[in-house]
């Protein structure tokens, strides 16, 4: 979340919205227990534990529930009461919240790392809070606001932790801009990639093969090959050179890299075999560092860009997964460029000049890039303990950035454990956010692992490493281009390019003559040959969402033609077999986004 944002009328609005939820909450459960309620990127939340009836069982929020807490709520927007904000010692705070247990874990943890304690009052209700906030309820727009629907969330996202309710919300400054909101989430419905990955026979979930491990259909398997392709084609540009490395490697890998312990959370368990302890990785960096590390290097050799399509494996809660777009498998566009000091400027922005390539080829028109920066107060706990090279690597990106007029917003406390990076946020074509991926610069574990080059003084000296994945994982950008095109998949990139239906069982043979021309050109295309009549084979193939259909009756298959029909409705009759195949052809080879 932007700092920015964080500034916003519209996050004081919403932080305000989630505090008044929870006093409609407690008005009318009066046993609530309250976790946290913060505003998010469109809305607010706030966690609940209503406890346990007279029999034990949990008791939950229904979605009946919903109207009456909105029509609380706005009975209190109604009061106007005044948002008051106190600094208070942690004795006092704890008095006065005793019967919210997950809020005096939070003052403790406070108190301990020394930090002020406040608290926001409205009304009858007060809250553990930094702020900020309206300074009224009558600030929130009655006719913006709207609770949204009921799910569950872990205290702190820890599985182990005991499981609360989450009521989602969303607050807008006027009726207009609610409706249009609502009207959005309507459409990111119809286009959810989980539903139209499995409509579209892309990829599936299953349980006995474990949570977050998609398994991807011949169809997804024909999206991730070119989107592997693409980036091929882009690399060997840029004179990448790839490699492949393992999917498991010895702790001591691991150790040397830093990911054990700054990463070990979220890495698989370990696995002992004959003495030695072994993880599935969750980078590929370090089997890089290796490659490099593998002869002496001179200061000729670099850059040296190591490129891979990895996959990588990262232990995700349970909570975070999201189809495609949060897993725990995840195969990587990934590479590290080795470079001298003086070849970082060029290097970063061949990466940044790579990203755009790819927003312009795919219509991404809204995006932003975000320096995000270590926190001084963690060195040596969640970043390399350096201060001074920090600082330098961070001011380096900065200027490279400024430099070459790349817009930009930093972000304090989001780095890599070794280095800052630009992450990268893009919007799809109903405007949904989604994290794309990142682009760091790493001083920190280069010396680790003794990584060196010879310079042109004929001295050893340590590379920087550029981390760059600008495709992120196959699995999350393909999520979202699932969603960005709603399934309608550029002719490139549809998984069935052309689809040949016959009118009568007397074009059969046609047909397939047709689609085995095709084939031979390139072209992934099928006639569809069953006993069903034509008017069902052209709906199922709409329902696919097929670019091409190529109807053929007995009148094209005497004059050696197709009638061409579109996806998006459009007709040519009359079209020769050989007039299509340069159209087709001339789309795929151009990557072209129209049909």
């Amino acid at each position: 979340m932007s700092e920015q944002y964080e500034q916003s009328d519209l996050y004081k609005l919403r932080h305000t919205a989630a505090h008044v939820l929870a006093q409609a909450v407690l008005e009318l459960y009066p046993q609530a227990k309250l976790g946290i309620g913060p505003p998010v990127a469109d809305g607010f939340y706030y966690d609940f534990d209503l406890g346990v009836d007279e029999n034990g069982r949990s008791q939950t929020f229904h979605p009946d529930d919903l109207p009456k807490l909105e029509k609380r709520m706005r009975q209190i927007i109604a009061g106007n009461h005044p948002l008051v904000y106190e600094e208070v010692p942690p004795d006092e705070v704890r008095r006065r919240l005793a019967d919210q247990p997950y809020k005096l874990e939070l003052i403790d943890e406070l108190a301990e790392k020394g930090e002020k304690i406040s608290l926001y009052k409205h009304d009858s209700f007060v809250d553990l809070c930094r702020g900020p906030h309206v300074a009224h309820t009558g600030k929130i727009p009655a006719v913006g606001l709207k609770l949204m629907s009921i799910a569950g969330a872990y205290w702190r996202g820890d599985e182990k932790r005991p499981q609360l309710q989450r009521i989602y919300g969303t607050a807008w400054p006027n009726k207009k801009e609610l409706k249009a909101h609502l009207a959005m989430l309507e459409e990111a419905k119809k286009r959810d990639h989980r539903l139209l990955g499995r409509e579209l026979e892309i990829f599936i979930l299953d349980e006995d093969v474990g949570p977050g491990l998609p398994l991807w259909l011949p169809n997804g398997n024909i999206l991730r090959e070119e989107m592997e392709k693409l980036a091929n084609e882009m690399e060997d540009k840029a004179n990448y050179l790839r490699v492949s490395t393992p999917h498991i490697a010895k702790d001591s890998l691991y150790f040397q890299s830093g990911h054990l312990p700054y990463y070990e959370d979220e890495m698989y368990p370990v696995m002992e075999r004959d003495g030695s302890r072994y993880y599935l990785k969750p980078m590929n960096c370090p089997f890089h560092h290796k490659i490099f590390a593998s002869k002496p290097r001179s200061y000729r050799d670099l850059p040296l860009r190591l490129s891979e399509y990895g996959m990588v494996y990262r232990y995700e809660q349970s909570g975070t997964l999201m189809g495609l777009l949060r897993v725990r498998a995840l195969q990587q566009n990934d590479a590290h460029i080795y470079c001298a000091e003086s070849q970082i400027e060029a290097e970063f922005m061949g990466v940044v000049d790579l990203y755009r390539s790819y927003f312009k080829l795919f219509g991404i028109e809204k995006y932003v890039m975000r320096l995000s920066k270590h926190s001084p107060e963690k060195l040596g706990v969640k970043y390399v303990d350096n201060g001074p090279m920090w600082l330098k690597a961070e001011r380096i990106i900065k200027e490279v950035m400024l430099k070459h007029d790349v817009p930009f917003v930093e972000a304090e406390d989001e780095a890599a454990f070794y280095g800052p990076k630009i992450d990268v946020q893009i919007w799809s074509a109903i405007g949904r956010e989604f994290s794309l991926a990142t682009n760091q610069l790493d001083f920190g574990v280069p010396p680790r692992f003794n990584l060196t080059f010879t310079n042109q003084q004929g001295e050893l000296e340590t590379p920087w490493c550029i981390h760059r994945a600008p495709l992120g994982a196959h699995e999350r950008f393909i999520g979202f281009l699932i969603e960005h095109y709603a399934g309608n998949f550029p002719v490139w990139l549809a998984p069935e390019q052309v689809r040949i239906i016959p009118i009568t069982d007397g074009q059969n043979e046609y047909a397939g003559q047709i689609a085995a021309r095709l084939k031979a050109n390139g072209v992934r295309a099928q006639a569809m040959l069953d006993s069903d009549r034509m008017q069902a084979k052209i709906r199922q193939a709409q329902e696919m969402k097929v670019p091409y259909m190529l109807i053929v009756g007995e009148r094209e298959a005497e004059a050696g033609t197709v009638s061409l029909r579109k996806r998006d409705g459009s007709r040519q009759t009359g079209l020769s077999l050989a007039a299509f195949e340069v159209l087709v052809q001339g789309k795929i080879a151009s990557r072209a986004a129209d049909l």
